[in-house]
C-alpha cells in the first residue's frame, strides 16, 4: 500500500470529514510545477458520505464523486502546499463534482497550489480529468450490495475506457469495501501508466449502494 492510500485508510477510519487529512501522512512543502504527473480520485459516495454525513450535497450526488486531482511524483511521492495562493472567488461552482465546499477549499490548498496553473485553470482540469473517464453503466443502478473482484471492476472500467492504457486506472478499497477508483494523467492530462503506486489487493470487493437505493 502506498502512502497516499494508507492515509486515505487512515482518513476513513479516523475522521469525520473526509476534507481534512492526517498530518502524519503529509509530505513536505513542494515548489508549484515539481512534479510528474496527475493521479484523480473519484470517491465511492457510499463511503464517502459515511464520512461526511448527510449533508444535501452528498446525498445529491449517488455515484462516483471527485476527490481530488493530486499532483504526483513517480516515486510515490508528492508535494503538498505549494505556495498559499487563494483559492478562486467563484469555488461553488465546482460543487457539481465534488460535492463539499470545504473538500474543494482543501483539496485547492494541499494540491491545487502544486499544480502551476492556477486555480481557474486547475479546476478546469479537474473537470476535464473527471468527465474523460467513463463510468461503466453497471455502477448507475446498484440497489444492493454485491461483491467483486478487483480485477472484475477494473476490467469494467478498461472495457468503458479503450483509450486508457491498462495500468492507468487502480481501485482503492477500506475494509474489504470499494472507497474509490484512480485514474493517472500527464501534465497535459492525457491516460497514462500510474508509477509508484498500487492498486487494491483484496480478494474480494464490497461495493455500498448509494442510500438513495436502499
Amino acid at each position: 500500500m502506498s502512502l497516499r492510500h494508507l492515509c486515505l485508510a487512515l482518513v476513513t477510519t479516523l475522521l469525520a470529514t473526509a476534507a481534512f487529512e492526517s498530518s502524519a501522512c503529509a509530505q513536505e512543502k513542494g515548489q508549484p510545477g515539481h512534479f510528474d504527473f496527475y493521479l484523480m480520485n473519484l470517491s465511492w459516495s457510499p463511503e464517502f458520505c459515511s464520512i461526511q454525513g448527510t449533508s444535501p450535497e452528498c446525498a445529491a450526488h449517488p455515484g462516483f464523486i471527485l476527490h481530488g486531482l493530486w499532483t504526483q511524483n513517480n516515486d510515490s511521492t508528492y508535494p503538498v502546499f505549494c505556495s498559499e495562493e487563494p483559492a478562486p472567488a467563484n469555488l461553488a461552482q465546482n460543487l457539481d463534482v465534488t460535492p463539499d465546499l470545504a473538500l474543494l477549499h482543501h483539496e485547492w490548498d494541499k494540491h491545487g497550489t502544486c499544480s502551476g496553473v492556477g486555480p481557474q485553470r486547475f479546476f478546469a482540469m479537474e473537470h476535464q480529468a473527471f468527465h474523460s473517464l467513463k463510468i461503466p453503466p453497471q455502477f448507475e443502478h446498484i440497489d444492493h450490495e454485491i461483491s467483486l473482484t478487483p480485477n472484475a471492476i477494473l476490467n469494467l472500467f478498461a472495457q468503458a475506457n479503450p483509450e486508457f492504457p491498462r495500468g492507468s486506472i487502480l481501485l482503492s478499497c477500506g475494509r474489504n469495501h470499494l472507497t474509490a477508483i484512480e485514474a493517472c494523467f500527464s501534465k497535459d492530462l492525457k491516460p497514462i501508466v500510474c508509477q509508484g503506486l498500487r492498486s487494491c489487493r483484496a480478494n474480494s470487493v464490497k461495493i455500498t449502494p448509494p442510500a438513495s437505493a436502499q
